[in-house]
């Protein structure tokens, strides 16, 4: 089920809510909206860990995974897939809204389908993979409004810069690992120099958007200023990048602050709309 990626994600996925009900908050709906869209991602990454085993048994970092090993059976994988899939878009559907759901449903494509056919075949498939990764938040924010509007989209862009500067930082680390499974991943068909131009572009994108949140007034000038700040650092540890002798531990420590930012996000995201 990939619980990094699930619990993960519902950092996000609860700073949506938070920041939409500005506290003012409905238990119920709460529990479904985490619990729903915890099993449909829980879902999506035990089909995925399906669809992956083969390349998954070529590198290190996923070798160990359960289909990848032979310990757990590919139908047995699909059933148990199923089934969370079933209960957690029952619970969406039934105990939130439409647009929730629907909102799992794009998620949950766009990962199982158009990411696990992209990442093999196009040095564009890591964009493709951020819709997913840039839903939940959103699904969060929608169960409280219902409705999809300028805060959700600038929501889902700030997270899909995030995590375009998270995914490159892992994708440089782990060249060799892409490489042995044939994955087209930036690093390899562009270059390291290309991809760490395109992770400052995406952390300059990741500031403005955050910015852009406040400037709406939902978001106080507190929010502002803090991921403005990190925004800001993100860029600067990107500059230094060029000048640096072993990027594969430049690219540890860009992971480790990307995490760093998306806790500090999930975190303000939440009082945002209740601080100055």
């Amino acid at each position: 089920m990939k619980p990094g990626i699930v619990y993960g994600n519902s950092l996000p996925l609860i700073g949506g809510f938070l920041f939409a009900s500005k506290w003012d908050i409905d238990t119920g709906l709460f529990l479904s909206v985490l619990i729903g869209t915890g099993l449909v991602m829980a879902s999506a990454c035990v089909f995925n860990n399906y669809i992956d085993r083969g390349i998954d048994r070529k590198m290190k970092r996923t070798v160990w995974r359960a289909l990848a090993k032979g310990s757990i059976s590919g139908p047995a994988a699909l059933t148990f897939g199923t089934v969370l899939g079933v209960l957690g878009f029952g619970v969406l559907l039934i105990w939130t809204n439409t647009l929730t759901a629907a909102l799992g449903a794009v998620a949950f494509i766009d990962y199982i389908v158009l990411y696990g056919w992209t990442k093999r075949h196009s040095v564009h498939g890591t964009l493709v993979g951020t819709i997913a990764g840039a839903v939940p938040p959103v699904a969060g924010y929608c169960a409280v409004t219902g409705e999809l509007d300028a805060n959700a989209f600038i929501i889902f862009m700030i997270m899909v810069f995030w995590q375009m500067v998270h995914f490159y930082a892992i994708a440089i680390r782990r060249m060799k690992d892409y490489k042995a499974a044939g994955i087209p991943v930036l690093p390899l068909v562009k270059g390291v120099a290309e991809t760490k131009v395109q992770m400052i572009l995406y952390a300059i994108g990741f500031t403005f958007a955050v910015i852009a949140l406040s400037t709406r007034g939902t978001a106080g000038y507190i929010f502002s200023i803090v991921m403005a700040v990190l925004g800001m650092v993100w860029v600067y540890k990107g500059l230094k990048s060029f000048k640096v002798s072993n990027d594969v531990q430049w690219a540890k420590h860009m992971f480790k602050f990307s995490l760093i930012v998306l806790l500090a996000f999930s975190a303000m995201l939440s009082v945002g709309s209740i601080l100055p």
